[in-house]
């Protein structure tokens, strides 16, 4: 894959830059900041962005503020967003601007070489990928502002991995049910929180919004 890496830590960037080269991915561009950042996608758009939350010149949501800028300027483009810890106050839009290509990991999961390729190239080929603990912290948040006790503990899992970007097969897998079992509780799910069909409107994401409190 082609890829882009906008992080202020020199230290970090390059063992990610080492990385991707030695799986076989091409890196376009390495650079400090979210300017730079965008300033390299005007010029040529990778496959997938990897882009720090906090970045020059607040360290605040720089980051994740570009991202949303690149869902909604180059649509096409992958982003995985990492971080040192869980940025709320964008994230749902950013899980929600679109069902696919985007993923949100804590820094530790780089160290997991496995998940961190996996998350990648997941979101390079059109899926989504959320660590276990934003998905944890967001879900956290989103019942203290309404618990929706209309959801089974069962349906609740079942939304979870919903949220972490699983496909019912990959939702069976995890909590050990058939795909039909899944099945059934995503369409409970949809009914309960009501969520009808619509064109143009992921159902799954609009579902997992839902659950936020968004």
């Amino acid at each position: 894959m082609r890829v882009m890496i906008a992080e202020d830590s020199a230290l970090l960037r390059d063992g990610l830059v080492r990385l991707l080269v030695d799986e076989g991915h091409e890196v376009l561009a390495a650079v400090a900041d979210a300017r730079a950042l965008l300033g390299a996608l005007e010029r040529e758009q990778p496959d997938v962005v990897v882009a720090d939350v906090r970045m020059p010149p607040t360290h605040s949501d720089e980051g994740v503020v570009a991202a949303l800028e690149i869902r909604r300027r180059w649509p096409q483009v992958g982003v995985l967003v990492l971080s040192q810890y869980v940025e709320r106050r964008h994230t749902a839009q950013l899980i929600g601007d679109d069902g696919g290509r985007v993923g949100y990991l804590l820094k530790d999961r780089v160290a997991q070489v496995g998940e961190f390729l996996d998350a990648l190239e997941r979101v390079g080929a059109g899926g989504a990928a959320f660590d276990p603990e934003v998905v944890r912290q967001l879900l956290a948040a989103g019942r203290r502002a309404d618990p929706l006790a209309r959801l089974t503990p069962r349906e609740r899992d079942v939304l979870d991995a919903m949220a972490e970007g699983l496909t019912n097969a990959g939702t069976a897998e995890r909590l050990r049910m058939s795909v039909s079992a899944v099945e059934k509780h995503v369409a409970s799910i949809f009914g309960k929180l009501g969520i009808p069909e619509t064109a143009g409107y992921s159902r799954r994401v609009l579902a997992v919004l839902r659950y936020l409190g968004s």
